[in-house]
């Protein structure tokens, strides 16, 4: 998957914006201010952070060579999958929608309510 495939990819979840908090070596994706997505653009190939439930996490991890424990990030819930072509896009865009789905689950209704405007 090349850069512009991926950003197309996060930037067409409702609400996502993406930012540079750290520096302009990772490109952040969030959903109501809160990260789903931190791609290390400038790297050879292209990495991803996102997030998984604890089990998942662990289980890309023994399934896929190019998934590790996501790096500067909770190792818990958080994987970075180094795109070298090694995983199917399907199960890249999977694990995308998950992150982004665990980080709306844990939005309060309010948020919630206001995301759905955006729609």
């Amino acid at each position: 998957m090349t850069l512009v495939e991926l950003e197309k990819l996060l930037t067409l979840k409702n609400g996502s914006v993406k930012e540079f908090p750290f520096g302009e070596e990772a490109m952040v994706f969030k959903v109501m201010n809160k990260m789903f997505a931190l791609v290390a653009w400038q790297e050879k190939p292209l990495k991803i952070t996102l997030k998984s439930l604890p089990q998942d996490a662990l289980g890309y991890r023994d399934i896929y060579e190019c998934v590790t424990a996501g790096y500067y990030m909770n190792k818990k819930h958080w994987n970075t999958i180094t795109l070298d072509g090694t995983m199917p896009e399907n199960i890249l865009t999977t694990m995308i929608d998950e992150s982004y789905d665990l980080v709306v689950s844990k939005l309060t209704k309010k948020e919630k309510a206001e995301l759905l405007l955006k729609s």
